[in-house]
């Protein structure tokens, strides 16, 4: 009866936590599918571009976050043995590691802009390298925000990170409309900025870099709330950067991996013709979203496992992980449903070009039945993550998606002639390998103590 008590605690305590990280985490990707739904009203052409310019993005940034997110368990492990001073000066050298992967990853997406001709899509290159060249101004902000959420998220002031994504994302859906389709849209009141010109592609993603610094801004700022008795060193401290990059890169090769593979199905649903791969963008924005909302359960788990280590509360530790778990497949349970039960309703939300939402229902339906191994892939990674163990999930991705998914992938969509639904039952495939073994090896490793990492 104790232990059920303490898990009823343990799961309410990451339900608190988790509902504004998922919130602020969806936040964020909700901003990436409004630039797909307002060019999904432009048309097909639009939208795969958009896509195509989108999917290089994410492939550098989300490993350029996953290394930044090497401080997520040197903060919390910091707060949970009661050390501000220490997880103040974890933030800080979060700042510099992440300006410095910045520097390295424009000068990859500046060369990978270059390549987009070899895609072979000429009608789709000049609106994905226009796309993709904005973007690429916005990798500092993206980088920061997720070092200062780290730092937040781990004392608990969660706040700031909802109101920073709900005056984002107001802010992004009215400079979208603007920005594509011209100042005209808006009331004779507007006065001077009714003249903005129509721009396209480029007027979403000026809209999207401009609100990525407003809520920098606003995360920024709620940082100086958070007292610390003592001097803490604002200077770049050689051991401390490499602990967090030590940390941190497996992650960004974990997220790399899983990312990398979805990149690589979208550039060979292209292969397939525009209305696959804008199909395939459509239902990947769809359940990108919805998967970061685990990712927020992930991230809450990964902050309660995390303060647990440092406490060295090893069965608090394997707790809050189990609680991660059940949190992670019920909230994507619930996406499940939706994905199957309105899969036209869905479709509509992005896009009203018919053709279009044809060919994403058989998508919608693949997608409802991952959802769950992606929620419990996802909260895996992040209480792995929680306890310091980053190397493990990087290597079952490798397993998972590119030993089992992807090859699968390639044989139900080409050999077996099943196009862009059979590339997408391959990702599902890959998502069910890596949950399982993600899950399985944090049972192993909850059942001993967990060392701390400072």
């Amino acid at each position: 009866m104790l232990r059920s008590m303490s898990f009823r605690t343990e799961l309410r305590a990451l339900f608190r936590l988790a509902l504004p990280l998922a919130a602020s985490q969806a936040g964020t990707q909700l901003m990436g599918l409004v630039d797909v739904a307002v060019m999904g009203r432009l048309g097909a052409r639009e939208l795969a571009a958009t896509g195509i310019g989108n999917a290089v993005f994410f492939a550098f940034t989300v490993f350029g976050m996953g290394i930044v997110l090497g401080i997520d368990p040197l903060v919390a492990q910091a707060v949970g043995a009661g050390d501000r001073l220490r997880a103040r000066r974890a933030l800080w050298q979060g700042v510099w590691l992440a300006f410095a992967v910045s520097a390295v990853l424009t000068v990859c997406m500046l060369a990978a802009a270059a390549a987009l001709p070899l895609l072979g899509t000429p009608d789709l290159v000049d609106g994905a390298r226009t796309f993709l060249l904005i973007r690429t101004a916005s990798v500092v902000p993206f980088l920061l925000y997720y070092v200062i959420r780290s730092y937040l998220q781990a004392h608990g002031v969660t706040q700031p990170l909802v109101v920073s994504m709900v005056v984002a994302n107001i802010a992004n859906l009215g400079a979208n409309i603007v920005l594509v389709f011209g100042g005209d849209v808006l009331p004779m009141w507007a006065g001077p900025f009714r003249l903005i010109p129509a721009m396209g592609i480029a007027g979403s993603a000026l809209a999207t870099l401009a609100c990525s610094f407003l809520q920098l801004g606003i995360v920024a700022h709620a940082v100086r709330g958070i007292e610390v008795n003592g001097y803490v060193d604002h200077g770049w401290g050689r051991a401390e950067v490499q602990k967090a990059l030590k940390v941190g890169l497996p992650i960004g090769l974990q997220m790399g991996a899983e990312v990398g593979v979805f990149a690589l199905v979208a550039l060979l649903a292209g292969r397939l013709g525009t209305l696959h791969l804008a199909a395939h963008q459509l239902v990947i924005s769809l359940a990108s979203f919805t998967f970061t909302i685990a990712v927020g359960v992930a991230t809450a788990g990964s902050v309660r496992v995390g303060l647990a280590v440092g406490a060295r509360d090893r069965a608090g530790a394997r707790t809050a992980g189990h609680a991660a778990f059940v949190c992670g497949a019920l909230v994507m349970g619930c996406s499940a449903a939706l994905f199957a039960l309105m899969p036209r309703a869905i479709a509509r939300l992005v896009t009203d070009q018919e053709n279009v939402i044809a060919f994403a229902i058989p998508l919608l339906l693949v997608a409802a039945v991952f959802q769950l191994s992606d929620g419990v892939q996802a909260v895996g990674a992040g209480v792995l993550r929680g306890a310091g163990d980053t190397r493990y999930a990087f290597y079952a991705n490798l397993v998972g998606h590119w030993l089992i998914g992807f090859p699968t992938a390639l044989y139900l969509g080409f050999h077996r002639h099943m196009g862009v639904v059979g590339l997408w039952w391959g990702l599902c495939v890959g998502l069910t390998a890596v949950a399982i073994l993600l899950f399985v090896r944090f049972q192993k490793l909850s059942a001993g103590f967990i060392e701390p990492l400072a």
